[in-house]
């Protein structure tokens, strides 16, 4: 190992200087930027697209999205992006924030403290941007 660094953490700095000098401006990328340029849908599309247009007897979008939140949950980390971008749409289809922290609580007996914290945190982050945004 150079420097004290393992093989995974030398590669990852790899990377970064690869991305670097491909496009400078990736120097200070921000995911949660990125997720800024996608706009929350419109609970009627949400509707059309994912609830009951697809079946009439089927489950209403908002309920499709706290299973989608469920699922997100149990991956832990790795879907940060995914999870506030859910959370976004949950309160736009009508959410509330409990069903959406008993939907990540509700996943601490499958996918573990950890995951659940983080989700917490994460829909926490989403809910507070948009009382920033209200005010």
């Amino acid at each position: 190992m150079s420097d004290g660094k393992t093989p995974f953490e030398l590669m990852m700095a790899q990377a970064q200087e690869m991305a670097k000098a491909f496009n400078p401006a990736l120097e200070s990328f921000s995911p949660k930027g990125f997720e800024k340029l996608w706009p929350t849908m419109p609970k009627d599309m949400m509707e059309m697209w994912f609830g009951r247009g697809i079946s009439k007897e089927g489950l209403d979008a908002k309920t499709r999205l706290l299973l989608t939140l469920a699922g997100l949950t149990m991956q832990g980390a790795q879907a940060d992006t995914a999870v506030r971008m859910t959370v976004r749409h949950l309160l736009e289809a009508g959410a509330s924030r409990d069903e959406i922290a008993e939907t990540i609580a509700q996943m601490s007996m499958f996918a573990g403290i950890p995951a659940m914290t983080r989700a917490m945190e994460l829909a926490r982050d989403v809910m507070e941007d948009k009382e920033d945004d209200a005010k």
